[in-house]
């Protein structure tokens, strides 16, 4: 018993700050963004003509393409070494997508033609065939939010190397510019890097802003908003039956996210501190990307109450291989390219 409590409180006890810790609470929206995304996928959230699974998911990808965009866009800020940018982010997704792939790909019987869009992240590009994506196959149509990324970091260096020193000033009209496109294409939601880009394009105005690089409103706005009242308000504008509120989701995740920068309430930022939600943001990526593959497996097999009799061997055999992953595999690339 005396285990136990001292397993729970490490678990869930509140990390300490330090002078160096400006962006604890971005762990925590990291951490929140991958328990949404992995209740998507793996487990029923409630009955399903509330249609919360595909409420959620939106609300996780959209945390973590702000995120992204914010941290991405702080790091050329302070240090616009576009080689160093790129050589950092190459190293951070390349290895342990490709290693998936070389797995996931064979063992899922994917044809030739798929390879290439999975290996080069082009496979969001065409449009839907009416039911899957025309480059995915069940297994890898996750693989989708890496060509997002990978895309925009090319994107974006080619921008800075292009436009210099106020090249990231023109992000704020290309960021308007995507979702005018999406309301004059009807398009709510979708996984083309054109359709879907502003929801990292406004994590990169969060950062102009934080640094001082545009105005003075928004500041303000973000420092007078309230976390809770806009986070209820993203959840609505995820609802696949909320409309046009759909249009509002990457402008809501992205204050919902300013708002605990600027002027956090003590309550959001204590939670967003503990440190399974500081872990969970350490190991996301490997979660996610590894995940898909194992529904294919023995783990995910099964009718209804088999398959979710497995979930708790399914998650814990996820998060020992994301352990493994992120600890040993992914750490000796980030460290090759230092």
């Amino acid at each position: 018993m005396t285990r136990l409590r001292i397993l729970f409180n490490r678990i869930f006890s509140v990390r300490k700050r330090t002078a160096d810790d400006y962006f604890d609470v971005l762990d925590g929206w990291r951490g929140l963004s991958i328990l949404f995304v992995l209740a998507t996928h793996l487990l029923p959230l409630g009955p399903k003509p509330w249609r919360l699974n595909e409420t959620f998911g939106p609300i996780g990808m959209s945390l973590f393409f702000t995120l992204s965009g914010f941290l991405i866009s702080y790091f050329l800020i302070h240090r616009p070494n576009l080689y160093a940018f790129i050589i950092r982010r190459f190293f951070r997704i390349i290895p342990l997508a490709w290693l998936y792939l070389v797995i996931a790909l064979p063992f899922l019987g994917a044809n030739l033609d798929n390879y290439l869009p999975h290996l080069f992240f082009y496979g969001n590009w065409p449009l839907y065939d009416g039911a899957t994506h025309l480059s995915f196959i069940s297994g890898t149509s996750h693989f989708w939010s890496l060509c997002v990324e990978m895309q925009f970091y090319v994107g974006i260096a080619l921008l800075v190397l292009f436009f210099k020193g106020r090249s990231l000033l023109l992000i704020p009209f290309l960021c308007l510019l995507v979702t005018w496109y999406r309301v004059d294409s009807g398009i709510y939601i979708a996984i083309n890097t054109y359709y879907r880009i502003d929801e990292i394009l406004v994590g990169v105005i969060v950062a102009l802003v934080f640094n001082n690089k545009i105005g003075e409103i928004l500041p303000q706005f973000f420092s007078w908003v309230n976390t809770y009242y806009v986070f209820l308000i993203l959840i609505v504008s995820c609802h696949p039956d909320s409309g046009f509120m759909n249009y509002f989701r990457p402008y809501l995740a992205a204050t919902v996210v300013a708002s605990t920068l600027y002027s956090p309430l003590p309550s959001v930022t204590k939670f967003l501190n503990l440190k399974i939600l500081v872990y969970l943001a350490a190991v996301s990526f490997a979660l996610y990307v590894i995940h898909p593959v194992l529904t294919h497996t023995w783990l995910g097999s099964g009718e209804v109450i088999e398959k979710y009799a497995k979930r708790p061997l399914f998650f814990a055999v996820l998060f020992f291989l994301a352990h493994l992953s992120t600890f040993y595999y992914e750490k000796y690339w980030i460290n090759l390219w230092k």
